[in-house]
């Protein structure tokens, strides 16, 4: 799986957020689940070919932690942030999204909707 690095161009972050680039059916399924932890500055951005709300939903069953569910459009703009609580069946975004960054809960504060993200290679 590639690594990328997640920079927010609006509120810069002190380190960015290396994640795991999951475009493939059963590693976008999969996410998190069955992960102990993950450390601040990680997490996987979930790839889907279009910005839609249906495909980019994400569902929190088998997870061990809570996360930050940020939905990114396919222009860079966050569209939508939420605290996804493990085992909860479902948590869709409020506008369409291409992208779905799964991090780690500190970085709630971190992103808000209408802020523009980077990726870059790691």
């Amino acid at each position: 799986m590639q690594i990328i690095k997640i920079e927010n161009q609006t509120h810069p972050l002190t380190t960015p957020i290396q994640a795991g680039y999951c475009t493939g059916f059963w590693d976008r399924f999969k996410g998190l689940m069955f992960r102990g932890q993950i450390a601040e500055d990680e997490g996987l951005l979930l790839v889907d070919p279009v910005d839609n709300r249906v495909n980019t939903a994400i569902h929190m069953f088998f997870m061990k932690f809570d996360i930050a569910a940020i939905w990114i459009n396919s222009m860079n703009l966050v569209v939508d942030v939420r605290h996804a609580v493990r085992w909860n069946p479902f948590y869709a975004p409020s506008r369409p999204a291409r992208f779905v960054l799964e991090a780690h809960t500190s970085q709630l504060k971190n992103f808000q909707p209408g802020d523009t993200v980077t990726f870059k290679n790691a």
